[in-house]
């Protein structure tokens, strides 16, 4: 199970990639988010694909990728991104994907209505990704027996009536949406009902009994839904949560390994709390440029106390990734990259109760003022960080490909939970 410790972007695609080209995968599970992920995969060769809705292990023949029920899925995007799949030489993506029936479509009608709310908070807004991710499990829990699901694509009356409540509920509160009509969204979900494999949630207890499966997360644990910073976080349980239950289903709780993702710099893309931000890092990253919804891409300090409490609202791990080493060496060209342990009158963040998001949004409030207390760099990262956080580190990224891992993840198999 492979989860982001921060607040994404930290090499999620690039870490499952290794996973599965190391060991005999069968399926990679994308267990919670949707289409506004963006997990980088580069091949030796330069082909190179950002995972959005497909596993991060698709570049590998015969690995498969299954969208559980958690999973908010957008059929117009997942085609749009098979076809530079096939492009860059995976032809067959759509043959080797699952979805389930239960997960909630993302359409035009929440793309839009998403954008309206986030233009409307002006200077407030929150970093959306603006592809409506939200905005679908927002009206899935406000009308859970009449969100359009996946299923509902092999129905096209019941799909029907569903857009069209959807779209009227929508405008109504928002006014006119930039969205095209019902009808002419209609034949496109059928295509995609015809073309993929919609499954019922048993077809994973199956997967799972066949062979090694890959637990790809989204997003980070530090926009969870319940135990981010609000209210600058992700409509998704980012946490391993999801993928614990999907494993209980099928009678293998406890039986997968727990690997947290960091790289050596905190980042963030777009509003909130980002503690440890130097703007005078002599970094960029071009796979996350600044756009108009989620605004700049930030660097920070390794902030060690804000990825501790990631660790503890996720339940701890077996064992860390962590990437971006290759970025030390630039450090010659502007300050230092530091680590945190602790800012001003603050050594640790308390983990609260799921759902309080008051609490939250007062720790947010608290992080907004925080300061952090830098300490020199390190001279061996991974050390430092297994030292700092409490957890080894069994992977090390110095590059964009698998062949720049290295590690007892990077070429031997995955040893199952002492529990298992």
């Amino acid at each position: 199970m492979v989860v982001d410790l921060g607040y994404g972007d930290a090499g999620k695609g690039t870490v499952v990639d290794l996973l599965c080209a190391t060991r005999p995968v069968h399926t990679v599970v994308r267990f919670n988010g949707g289409a506004q992920a963006a997990h980088n995969v580069v091949l030796r060769d330069g082909r190179h694909h950002t995972f959005a809705q497909f596993g991060a292990g698709t570049f590998r023949p015969g690995v498969r990728t299954h969208l559980a029920r958690h999973v908010v899925v957008d059929p117009l995007a997942l085609v749009a991104e098979a076809d530079h799949l096939a492009a860059v030489g995976v032809p067959d993506a759509l043959d080797r994907l699952t979805v389930d029936g239960e997960a909630l479509l993302a359409t035009p009608y929440h793309r839009a209505a998403n954008r309206a709310r986030e233009i409307a908070r002006g200077a407030d807004r929150h970093g959306s990704c603006g592809l409506g991710v939200g905005e679908a499990v927002a009206y899935g829990l406000a009308h859970p027996d009449e969100a359009p699901r996946v299923a509902d694509c092999r129905r096209p009356a019941v799909l029907r009536r569903r857009l069209t409540a959807l779209r009227d509920r929508l405008t109504a509160e928002l006014g006119p949406l930039d969205a095209p009509p019902v009808a002419d969204c209609l034949p496109a979900y059928a295509a995609f009902a015809e073309r993929v494999a919609i499954v019922d949630r048993s077809w994973l207890a199956g997967a799972l009994r066949e062979g090694t499966c890959v637990f790809e997360g989204a997003q980070g644990v530090l926009l969870d839904e319940w135990h981010g910073f609000h209210p600058y976080t992700t409509w998704s349980t980012t946490t391993f949560a999801n993928a614990e239950a999907l494993l209980a289903e099928a009678g293998l709780a406890g039986t997968a390994q727990r690997l947290g993702v960091l790289r050596v710099t905190t980042t963030r893309h777009g509003p909130g709390p980002l503690v440890t931000e130097d703007p005078a890092l002599p970094f960029t990253d071009p796979r996350n440029p600044t756009n108009p919804w989620q605004g700049r891409f930030r660097f920070g300090h390794f902030d060690a106390v804000a990825h501790r409490y990631a660790l503890d609202v996720a339940g701890g791990v077996d064992g860390l990734a962590l990437t971006h080493l290759d970025l030390t060496h630039l450090d010659r060209a502007g300050p230092a990259l530091r680590i945190c342990r602790r800012y001003e009158g603050l050594d640790r963040l308390p983990p609260g109760p799921a759902g309080d998001l008051d609490r939250q949004a007062a720790l947010t409030a608290r992080l907004l003022r925080a300061r952090p207390v830098l300490d020199e760099a390190p001279t061996d990262w991974p050390a430092t960080v297994e030292e700092t956080l409490g957890a080894p580190v069994l992977l090390t990224s110095h590059g964009p490909t698998a062949e720049a891992k290295a590690g007892p993840l990077a070429g031997v198999f995955c040893a199952r939970r002492a529990s298992a």
